[in-house]
């Protein structure tokens, strides 16, 4: 396939190096770039995009990879539509949650692909994150208000991790990594995270949803869990979201002063949303009138 254009993308937080492509017919494509050293990681992301396509997901499909000189490529079709955080502001309620319900149906979708028979137990792997992240946490020069309020809850549930099932994970998937395209259709994109755990802990990203669109990320969990959401995914979603959060601050540092403000303004987002960690379920979740969920709730 031959290509007339190309137009650099300065956008999103990956290392590859996008790009815009046109060709002779005037149809337009996605160019990620990376280096030589990540072709085995870009060769199974590609690998795993063509599975989760097979599988009917909206979403950037896989049409070419290979090699070029010292970088890795490979080819996507273009989402010719716009991020769905910016349409999400000028919906309805009720649009918004089906969207959400609808990102919810297709992460149960990407979440069927079982995780290889050779992975490590996810208790004995997270916990390992886990007593990273708080020791990094803890050496770290910056803190966030009341971070102890997440290492405690942290600490009170890590028997939640024990025998938890692992599947394919998209790796980052919130509100900023979706698109709306012309026909209103929900798209999926940028699978470079991708992985295998807890399909639970794919849900750590909502936080970015929650801030946004709340009935989004509320229409995510109902349409994931089929309006049936176990108290006991809250409990590990709190944990989970605890420990990205620590990491979070750390995490910031390099990139400079707004983006340590922005992670510590979001952990006292959070603790106002479980109030302080004593709440499993979160203040941004609304269950809409009528629906099954709150139906469901009503006879507990």
């Amino acid at each position: 396939m031959k290509y007339f254009t190309k137009e650099q993308i300065n956008k999103g937080w990956s290392s590859d190096r996008k790009y815009c492509l046109t060709d002779e017919n005037g149809s337009r494509y996605l160019l990620r770039v990376s280096d030589i050293a990540q072709l085995g990681v870009k060769q199974q992301e590609f690998d795993m995009m063509k599975r989760v396509a097979s599988l009917g997901v909206p979403m950037c499909m896989p049409i070419e990879f290979g090699v070029c000189e010292d970088s890795v490529y490979s080819v996507q079709s273009w989402i010719d539509g716009v991020d769905a955080e910016e349409v999400m502001k000028k919906l309805s309620d009720t649009e918004q949650y089906e969207y959400g319900l609808e990102a919810g149906r297709i992460l149960r979708k990407i979440h069927s692909i079982p995780a290889p028979a050779e992975q490590e137990d996810w208790e004995s792997r997270f916990n390992r994150k886990i007593d990273n992240k708080i020791k990094k946490y803890s050496e770290c020069p910056i803190k966030c208000d009341n971070g102890q309020a997440f290492i405690e809850y942290i600490n009170a549930n890590r028997g939640l991790l024990k025998n938890r099932l692992q599947v394919y994970q998209h790796g980052d998937y919130h509100i900023g990594n979706m698109m709306i395209d012309r026909d209103g259709r929900l798209i999926i994109i940028d699978f470079n995270r991708n992985d295998f755990g807890d399909p639970w802990e794919e849900f750590n990203r909502i936080v970015w949803s929650a801030q946004k669109a709340p009935l989004f990320a509320s229409g995510m969990v109902d349409g994931y869990f089929d309006d049936d959401v176990p108290h006991e995914f809250w409990k590990l979603l709190a944990l989970y979201i605890s420990s990205n959060t620590l990491s979070s601050i750390y995490w910031a540092i390099p990139f400079g002063k707004d983006e340590v403000e922005t992670m510590q303004n979001q952990a006292r987002d959070i603790l106002s949303w479980y109030d302080n960690m004593k709440n499993s379920i979160p203040s941004w979740y609304v269950i809409p009138a009528g629906s099954k969920q709150q139906l469901s709730n009503a006879l507990i």
